[in-house]
């Protein structure tokens, strides 16, 4: 994901004064690193309604706050029963030792169903740990990366297992996967495997929303809760993702229609979710196709590549290990993204439709064509893929005086950038972008930790490791119980690994999406303005509102947090 930078925007007088008098601490320097404690039984019609507490998994470092964008924590289930009917259904997260702001909604979980989990976070390392006394994390075939190297911000429990049924019933013609349709550029609607939708890190994170009142408790989104709720000075909360970047943004731009299925936590309204948006792309999109690499900031292990956590990474989104057919390799990747047509120069050849898209986050880029530009081009950097090509970055962008990104263009690969046009900041300029320490930022849509302000900007470089890292703690997830075999992530793939070798410890940070000039491996991206004219800035509309009609103002991550965060989205 790429760093999401979302202002966080409240009702007159709301979230921001309650979060400052509820934690001056997180408020100023938010622990970037949080613990979910996992109910008994999660893959249970209980566990699904039991919340998940949210704690900091070194309390040194300052608390963890649910209500606080840049520390919360996601959970999405996705049940699938026999007969090839899936539902969806969101548990929730609150503050360790607090209680919801109304109850949950009871879930339901047919007999012969397969419920698989899968978890986003907005700040860099999330951890999750078994209910004392329980072994909720054995029972939910629960998998926070390898052992000793978390993925970051993405885990899942039981998530091969809900693939293979899936895939066992869509083979059997029982679920059937609607088609993509045709985008309003005459080509196929991207997927979350379409080189001009992935970045660094693909398919993290989810689209979970949830429900903040002014004195940081929590509910599930749903009518009945906005109702109860209304006079609490509610707050949006969302996870910044690859997939809301795709469901939310990119495809109403394109006039395509992501898949969605009832969500039984929101009064059965149609959702979307990563497992849907990797069925989906299982099943339409067209080569190239992209599959995590093993240079996935995510999948690293002590900044090393690793087929074992990037098998364990891929078995959660239901894609095939690393074989023959597709080695993981990182040039490939990065060639595909910035050297095919239908990479990011899809984006630049439809730049007059995707300048008519909202901004992400407008204190980055003033429409969805420069943020998207924006994020490639630090996508660039993050897979170091001017090193592994052996070029300059191809995506110039020219920023106004206050850092945002106003326009952009793109020179084929292995030809010179355009120089600066006088005036334009260069993209390491932007004030808003730059790197920073983990423990002052947060991630934002699509990227993942961000590496310390000294650390080179890309994905290959050293990251700052000061902090010990979570994953040798007694009770916590770092890869499937000990002796089970590895599931495939589909019926055809071959057989993942079984053996989990102990690994290094991972970084406390991984590497920042953060906008930097490239390394050596090429000059910097030089700002040029294209001849159209840029887009005023435009803010991303309330995506809810209350029962008595306000707009719910949504808050993502706010700051340039980890690798997007990743960037986030």
């Amino acid at each position: 994901m790429i760093t999401l930078l979302v202002g966080l925007p409240l009702v007159a007088g709301g979230l921001a004064t309650a979060l400052a008098a509820n934690n001056q601490q997180a408020a100023a320097a938010p622990n970037p690193n949080c613990t979910l404690v996992v109910p008994p039984n999660p893959l249970t019609a209980k566990g699904l309604a039991t919340p998940y507490q949210l704690v900091a998994t070194d309390a040194a470092g300052g608390p963890c706050n649910e209500a606080n964008a840049n520390q919360s924590a996601f959970v999405e289930a996705a049940i699938v029963a026999p007969g090839g009917q899936i539902t969806l259904y969101d548990p929730l997260v609150i503050d360790q030792g607090t209680q919801p702001a109304a109850p949950t909604t009871p879930a339901t979980v047919p007999a012969g169903s397969t419920v698989g989990i899968w978890f986003g976070f907005n700040g860099t390392t999330l951890t999750l740990k078994n209910t004392r006394g329980t072994n909720a994390l054995t029972a939910g075939r629960c998998v926070n990366g390898q052992q000793g190297s978390k993925f970051g911000q993405f885990a899942d429990c039981n998530a091969p297992a809900f693939f293979r049924n899936a895939n066992r019933q869509i083979a059997a013609n029982q679920l059937q996967v609607p088609a993509v349709g045709t985008a309003n550029d005459g080509l196929p609607c991207p997927t979350t495997r379409d080189f001009s939708v992935v970045d660094q890190d693909q398919s993290d994170n989810v689209v979970t929303h949830y429900l903040a009142t002014a004195n940081g408790q929590i509910a599930q989104n749903n009518a009945a809760n906005k109702a109860a709720l209304q006079n609490q000075q509610l707050v949006d909360l969302a996870n910044g993702s690859d997939n809301l970047l795709l469901t939310q943004f990119i495809d109403p731009t394109l006039g395509c229609t992501p898949w969605t299925r009832p969500d039984q936590s929101s009064d059965g309204m149609a959702a979307g979710a990563l497992p849907l948006d990797e069925l989906s792309a299982a099943a339409n999109q067209q080569a190239p196709i992209a599959l995590v690499p093993l240079t996935d900031p995510m999948t690293l292990n002590n900044n090393n590549a690793s087929n074992t956590k990037t098998n364990l990474y891929r078995a959660g989104v239901d894609m095939n290990p690393i074989g023959a057919a597709d080695n993981g390799s990182g040039t490939t990747y990065c060639q595909n993204l910035f050297g095919n047509a239908m990479g990011i120069q899809r984006v630049f050849k439809d730049q007059a439709t995707f300048v008519n898209g909202p901004s992400v986050d407008a204190a980055m880029a003033n429409n969805l064509f420069t943020f998207l530009a924006m994020r490639a081009n630090q996508t660039f950097t993050n897979l170091n893929c001017g090193g592994l090509l052996n070029v300059a970055n191809p995506i110039t962008l020219t920023t106004d005086g206050n850092g945002v990104v106003i326009n952009a263009t793109f020179t084929p690969l292995g030809q010179t950038p355009a120089a600066p046009a006088s005036g334009a900041a260069t993209p390491s300029a932007m004030p808003s972008c730059t790197a920073a320490s983990p423990t002052t930022t947060a991630g934002a849509m699509g990227t993942g930790p961000t590496a310390s302000a000294s650390a080179p900007a890309s994905a290959s470089a050293s990251v700052s490791a000061s902090a010990p890292a979570a994953g040798g703690q007694n009770g916590t997830a770092t890869a499937m119980p000990t002796g089970a075999a590895m599931p495939t992530a589909t019926p055809s793939g071959a057989a993942m690994p079984t053996a989990m070798p102990s690994g290094a410890a991972m970084p406390t940070a991984m590497p920042t999406s953060s906008m930097a000039a490239p390394t050596a491996n090429g000059p910097s991206p030089a700002g040029a303005c294209a001849t159209a004219a840029p887009v005023a800035p435009t803010a991303p509309t309330a995506t809810d509102t209350a029962a008595n009609g306000s707009p719910i103002p949504t808050a993502y991550a706010t700051g340039t947090g980890r690798h997007h965060r990743h960037m986030r989205w």
